[in-house]
């Protein structure tokens, strides 16, 4: 990641406007290669402090389309960087974007497993107002103690969310 500094803000209602303003772009771009766009990560949840930076997950049938969302991202400003570790998600970074909130944008196949985790995560903050309260103050915390330092604010935040992750995969 290059964040140089953490800078972890209260919720915001423009965070939603932000999005959308992304999305009917990317939108635009893709027609009926998007199955759908996801707003996910932190700013995707009503009343959850975060990172100014909204993650966006465009979502494809499958990897056949990858190569056609690639060209059309690109005549719209993104550039494909790869899975940067992580199967299942292609990520994309962007110049010449100056009129949209500083986001993430990610491109999955519909049955990807990174896809299924960032959408389950969001999920369960938006129906667990405590655990949003909570990750809210470790979040904060993080950014107070490791402001310069992406590596340990992320440790900071690593137990609240596999905890969570546990939680989610736990039989009903």
């Amino acid at each position: 990641m290059n964040t140089k500094h953490i800078i972890v803000e209260p919720y915001d209602e423009a965070w939603e406007r932000n999005f959308a303003a992304i999305r009917d772009e990317i939108q635009n771009a893709l027609g009926d290669l998007a199955v759908r766009i996801e707003h996910v990560g932190s700013t995707s949840v009503r009343g959850l402090s975060a990172k100014p930076i909204i993650d966006i997950d465009v979502v494809i049938r499958d990897g056949a389309a990858l190569a056609a969302t690639i060209e059309r991202l690109g005549a719209i400003g993104y550039q494909h960087e790869g899975d940067l570790g992580i199967a299942g998600r292609e990520a994309f970074k962007y110049d010449g974007k100056e009129h949209l909130q500083k986001h993430h944008l990610y491109v999955c196949p519909e049955d990807s497993a990174e896809l299924k985790r960032h959408v389950a995560f969001r999920d369960y903050l938006r129906s667990h107002p405590e655990a949003v309260r909570e990750y809210s103050r470790i979040k904060e915390e993080g950014a107070a103690l490791y402001p310069d330092d992406i590596d340990r604010y992320i440790a900071h935040k690593s137990p609240f969310i596999e905890r969570i992750y546990r939680e989610i995969a736990r039989p009903c």
